[in-house]
């Protein structure tokens, strides 16, 4: 079967929102896709792979004239993508260039928190670094680096720190999935910008509801071309947006397949011609071009935007069938006598709340205990006509999700999932299970809102082991002034 519909509800969508920007077509002269390159290990001693990332400022030729002013992670814009396999050991040395005070949040990695997490409780102060070490547990998926020191969260990924993470894994590895990063394994990172004499300015744009740019940039790159060298191209979408949903499509409606999202590989394909992809979830298509020749173009759309061509070149013939079964997810198994937990995620604009209360650092919300599997059931109480989808994501582990309203979930929810879109007037139940010790953020992920307040903490214990946790203030954090 193939998928042909967006999936979520179309009167939430966000350009029915009062304060929606819609994307324009861009005139600007078409370049090259920006590919980041791969962040490559200070040293190896066996098991052990060392890294330095740096947060730091830069400048980026992003429109003609001036060059941008830019943030990045080791980068002057997003980010080197980072490599990570499972099995191995970590160590991280985290350097702050910026001029304020910062954190490295892994969204999607297995690591106990708050510290290795990076939450704001874990903050790198200008001029300063910190270092974490984890062992990498998970199976494969596409994941991602970007700051989350609240209540500044938002206005620094505007600035450019997001950065596509890459988890490997050998059963993974055996699937015949494209893998060549750069050449048919291609990151996409979504975001929307303005420019005001070509630069940021994050005050000018900012909207509580979370602030919308009118220009799709792709990689940092605006009206972008992938010129394709292979039949077949695997996309690692991530939307880094601060709000925007992106609508997918291609301009003739040509199909692609969902092979993964945020925590991996789906148990199987799905087949489809538009994919909505809500804030900082990740999905990962398979496009084939086989019925394409050299010269021919492929549009991606936005509703209907053109975001990026695809021009097609010479190629090998290399026709793949997928396997039916791509990977195995047990069915949940939830503890005998929990309770099912609710959260609410309500308001909108200064009114946003998560469990009626904002967000406070020195506040633990929720406690789980680790190896538990508990059924979450997230409400979103906005008007089902003039409210907005909140996607929901809790730090810290990867969630099932089992149904909506009490119904299926959408096609390419059967996987492992750290964000879901919550439409207005839904309860979407999710099965969550940790497995490292640790304080963890749950928020919405529309980035004002979660610097607004939307945001709460749970305590991931073990009860044979005593972990004890120094919950600094907002205030600690932003003007701490040290890392201990």
């Amino acid at each position: 079967m193939v998928y042909k519909d967006y999936f979520f509800d179309e009167p939430v969508f966000d350009l029915h929102d009062g304060g929606y920007v819609p994307l324009e077509k861009t005139d600007v002269p078409e370049k090259p896709l920006n590919i980041p390159a791969l962040l490559q290990p200070d040293k190896i001693e066996g098991n052990d792979v060392y890294y330095t990332v740096t947060a730091q400022e830069g400048e980026t030729q992003i429109l003609p004239g001036k060059k941008t002013k830019t943030w990045g992670f080791s980068a002057p814009l997003l980010g080197k993508t980072v490599v990570f396999k499972q099995g191995v050991h970590y160590h991280l040395h985290l350097v702050n260039k910026l001029p304020e005070v910062t954190t490295f949040h892994w969204h999607g990695l297995n690591v106990t928190g708050p510290i290795v997490d990076g939450g704001p409780h874990a903050p790198v102060y200008p001029g300063g670094s910190r270092d974490i070490d984890f062992t990498l547990d998970q199976p494969a998926q596409t994941d991602w680096l970007h700051p989350h020191p609240c209540p500044n969260t938002a206005r620094q990924v505007w600035n450019g720190l997001a950065a596509e993470v890459i988890v490997t894994d050998p059963e993974e590895a055996k699937l015949p999935f494209p893998r060549n990063y750069g050449v048919d394994d291609i990151p996409i990172i979504l975001q929307d910008r303005n420019y005001h004499d070509n630069q940021l300015d994050y005050k000018v744009d900012y909207d509580m509801d979370g602030t919308l740019g009118k220009y799709a940039v792709i990689n940092g790159t605006i009206n972008g071309v992938f010129d394709v060298t292979t039949q077949r191209v695997r996309l690692r979408i991530l939307n880094g947006s601060n709000r925007r949903e992106w609508r997918l499509h291609f301009d003739d409606d040509h199909q692609f397949t969902q092979i993964a999202s945020d925590g991996g590989t789906l148990p199987e394909a799905v087949d489809m011609t538009k994919l909505m992809i809500t804030t900082a979830e990740r999905d990962e298509i398979i496009v084939d071009f086989g019925d394409k020749k050299p010269g021919d173009v492929v549009t991606l759309m936005s509703d209907n935007v053109p975001i990026l061509k695809f021009k097609i070149g010479d190629y090998t013939r290399n026709d793949v069938k997928l396997p039916a079964h791509l990977n195995t997810i047990p069915k949940p198994v939830v503890t005998p006598n929990s309770k099912i937990v609710h959260t609410v995620m309500s308001g909108m604009d200064d009114q946003v709340r998560l469990d009626g209360k904002l967000f406070d650092m020195q506040r633990i919300d929720r406690k789980q205990k680790i190896g538990d599997t508990i059924l979450w059931d997230v409400t979103n109480t906005n008007d089902m006509d003039k409210g907005m989808i909140h996607p929901f994501h809790l730090h810290g582990c990867q969630f099932l999700v089992l149904s909506r309203n009490g119904k299926d979930v959408y096609p390419n929810e059967h996987g492992w999932k750290d964000v879901v879109g919550v439409n207005a007037g839904e309860t979407v139940r999710i099965a969550v299970k940790f497995s490292k010790f640790g304080i963890y953020m749950y928020h919405c992920h529309i980035l004002e809102h979660e610097d607004t307040g939307m945001m709460a903490q749970i305590e991931a214990y073990d009860p044979d082991h005593e972990h004890k946790f120094h919950l600094i203030s907002m205030e600690e954090m932003m003007n701490g002034g040290n890392n201990n």
